[in-house]
């Protein structure tokens, strides 16, 4: 296979792939080995990967190639190279956590979603970088350092999923794994220029995934396309008795609806809150993102969602609490193995009072209420992803036009809330700075309500037409 020919199969989608090994036009070690080739020419540069599963992924090509040859494609996963978040337990194979607290780790089992994965015939290509414990949403502070996004190598690329972010961008997997409790699945997504789901809570198994929030954690896919995310989210879902958070539902085709009209379809524009405090860029671009649906003949309505603030209140303490419950033994054990960021927040887990705490969860109840009555009235909520452009590794103080708060209080401003309540939400890429630095928006839905979003965010990415990804920019420094 020529330079030319590898490249072009490298940058197809999931879709396209699928459809070019069912028709044994190509193979999946031919996919695997011209894949990992990019990944050691192009990963040094970004630091996506902490595990690179060759001899696993390698010999996972072969079967799939054996079965579709003897037996056609069990799903449109099957020999597609998938990348995990490496704080998802995969049987054999080190799970760090990105910290060197588990830098040894090596789990008896997989998780629920790896299984389901693997049933489907996806490959599993490597273990990717995240933010230490999934707690950060900036992505730069891991024990195997910081990951670099595709687009500007010297800018965030977002966390706590920030591997996942940077690997399906760049073309280094089709697909991957992220996880969502403050936002970390479309954090990165937005400053990857990819797309990214936070199912409702409960629809994804959690069993086998290590937790930062027990009642806010969620499990999700981060894609190149719109139809490629509903695609693994119909191979993620399902009850899982494992899971206690698990919640039943019907198994769909969340595909369904990508590619019908969305006139007369109703998005919420909230008067509040959402576009406050937010970059020009990112506001001018999300304005025009607004007229976009109404160009596709969707019907635009002002909403008014009450107590927004104390919501955001409410999901960071419910968070900083559960998060030093999780690691209160660890804290005392490993005292001088964490990345002092990580550890400084996590401290902070001891300042709200037990009546904070029941107050959040009251808190909680109560936007999920108000969300349902909201999007009884409109089919989404849209809003930016992120208020701010992807900032500078290392960069901390954010200054938006004289209102001043920490980074990681800017990036998971706008979407620790749909963490709060458990619905959906999927962030896709609306546009590029004058920098080349993508913008994300996302789309607040109902419960067990993803196709809706799929479908409006696919009728989006079809008129808009952006790039999928970054090719060139990737070794460049």
């Amino acid at each position: 296979m020529s330079t030319c020919q590898s490249n072009e199969m490298l940058k197809w989608d999931l879709v396209h792939l699928s459809k070019s090994l069912e028709k044994k036009e190509v193979s999946p070690v031919e996919v695997i080995k011209e894949l990992l080739k990019r990944i050691k020419r192009v990963d040094v540069h970004l630091n996506s990967f902490i595990t690179i599963m060759e001899e696993e992924a390698l010999k996972s090509a072969r079967k799939a190639e054996k079965e579709i040859m003897q037996n056609g494609m069990k799903s449109p996963l099957h020999g597609v190279p998938i990348g995990l978040k490496d704080i998802i337990n995969t049987r054999g194979t080190s799970t760090t956590m990105g910290s060197e607290i588990f830098k040894n780790y090596i789990p008896d089992a997989d998780a629920t979603v790896v299984e389901k994965l693997k049933e489907a015939g996806a490959i599993i290509i490597g273990k990717l970088n995240l933010h230490q414990f999934a707690y950060g949403p900036t992505g730069d502070r891991s024990y195997y350092g910081a990951v670099r996004n595709p687009y500007n190598l010297f800018k965030m690329t977002g966390g706590s999923s920030s591997g996942s972010g940077a690997s399906v961008a760049a073309f280094l997997c089709y697909g991957a794994l992220g996880t969502d409790t403050g936002g970390s699945i479309r954090i990165p997504s937005s400053c990857c220029g990819i797309v990214g789901m936070k199912p409702t809570f409960g629809r994804v198994s959690k069993h086998g995934v290590f937790p930062l929030s027990w009642s806010l954690d969620h499990i999700g896919p981060m894609t190149r396309t719109v139809k490629d995310n509903a695609i693994m989210l119909g191979i993620l879902s399902g009850y899982d008795d494992r899971d206690p958070y698990s919640k039943k539902s019907e198994a769909e085709d969340f595909t369904r609806m990508i590619g019908k009209s969305i006139k007369n379809k109703k998005i919420g524009v909230p008067t509040s809150f959402f576009f406050e405090n937010v970059e020009k860029e990112v506001a001018i671009i999300v304005t025009k993102t607004i007229k976009s649906y109404q160009d596709l003949g969707a019907e635009v309505i002002h909403v008014d969602i009450p107590y927004l603030s104390d919501m955001l209140w409410a999901h960071q303490t419910i968070l900083k609490t559960e998060a030093f419950a999780v690691h209160q033994k660890r804290l005392q054990t490993y005292p001088d193995k964490w990345e002092p960021e990580v550890r400084e927040r996590l401290m902070t887990g001891l300042e709200p009072k037990g009546y904070d705490y029941a107050n959040a969860r009251y808190i909680q109840m109560n936007s999920i209420k108000i969300f349902q009555r909201i999007l009884n009235q409109v089919d989404a909520v849209i809003a930016p992803t992120i208020p701010i452009l992807p900032p500078d590794i290392d960069h901390r103080d954010i200054d938006i036009y004289g209102y001043k708060e920490h980074v990681r209080v800017s990036m998971t401003r706008l979407t620790g809330i749909a963490d709060l309540n458990g619905f959906p939400s999927l962030s896709l890429p609306c546009g590029f700075s004058a920098e080349g630095l993508p913008v994300g928006v996302q789309l607040i839905g109902k419960p067990f309500d993803e196709s809706i979003l799929y479908q409006l965010g696919g009728a989006l990415e079809q008129y808009l037409n952006l790039p999928k990804g970054v090719w060139d920019n990737c070794e460049q420094e």
